[in-house]
């Protein structure tokens, strides 16, 4: 090992390994492996054989180009959900290039959404949530939004006409996504992170009248996500978390489906 030293603090991310020769792999994208990357959980090893036992452990093994160094200013029970929902969110708003200037809604308030609120705020953006829940709006601004929108009928949606660069989809709730497409600026972009139970009818539309796109994106290779844990050591920036004993997990996982939670459960590995 000649990447980390002894008593440095190292996070593993949703993936354990990939093919390594492939052109994803090689650009630094191992999350898009032509072959399939290794997942931490619920999936094999290159094997295809060796089942890769997950990351609720207090011992883990893992080749040092697949974890990242995590500054030592950050509280873990943090940046654990960083390594996941973070990531997901920082990724696109990287790619499609979100700086001061930029025009960003986030839809969804939760445990991705509000990590979307955060990084866009660092990256200067004006940063707008659409959200269904009222409740959540003095938690919205307090991350850094600086529009809080309540969205129950379309028409709500209305005077937003033209106004984003980017919307990043958090839900996963079946919803129709061509009122929100409506919002996008000329060539803006929204992108679906959540992932709905069915498939999106899209009017073509829609897309046509302003140059627009329908993107998706998910979480992060190994450099970024590095580049994004020292973003946040930069920026102080952690998941809003509360942290469960593992007998808790039923109860957290009734009120994860309640939206009874702000904004991420991390379990204690000592209790498991």
């Amino acid at each position: 090992v000649s990447k980390f030293a002894i008593g440095d603090h190292i996070g593993v991310g949703v993936f354990i390994d990939s093919c390594r020769d492939c052109q994803p792999c090689r650009d630094g994208l191992e999350q898009y492996c032509d072959r399939g990357m290794t997942g931490t959980y619920n999936t094999l090893e290159r094997d295809g054989v060796t089942v890769a036992m997950g990351g609720y452990s207090n011992r883990f093994v893992v080749n040092e180009n697949y974890a990242v160094k995590i500054n030592k200013t950050l509280a873990l029970d943090g940046v654990a959900p960083l390594l996941c929902a973070g990531i997901t969110l920082y990724s696109p708003l990287k790619h499609w290039k979100v700086g001061k200037g930029s025009r960003v809604a986030v839809m969804g308030l939760g445990g991705l959404g509000h990590m979307g609120v955060k990084f866009a705020h660092a990256l200067g953006a004006h940063v707008t949530v659409l959200s269904h829940s009222e409740s959540k709006r003095e938690d919205a601004l307090a991350m850094g939004a600086d529009e809080f929108i309540v969205v129950h009928e379309p028409q709500d949606l209305t005077p937003l006409k033209r106004s984003f660069d980017l919307i990043l989809n958090t839900v996963s709730a079946q919803i129709d996504i061509n009122i929100y497409l409506a919002t996008l600026k000329i060539d803006g972009t929204l992108v679906v992170i959540g992932l709905p139970g069915a498939p999106y009818p899209v009017q073509v539309g829609a897309l046509l009248n302003g140059r627009k796109s329908l993107a998706g994106s998910m979480i992060g290779g190994i450099r970024q996500i590095q580049e994004m844990i020292d973003f946040c050591a930069q920026h102080s920036i952690l998941s809003d978390v509360e942290v469960i004993n593992a007998e808790y997990v039923d109860e957290a996982y009734e009120r994860t489906v309640a939206s009874d939670v702000k904004y991420r459960f991390v379990i204690d590995a000592k209790t498991i």
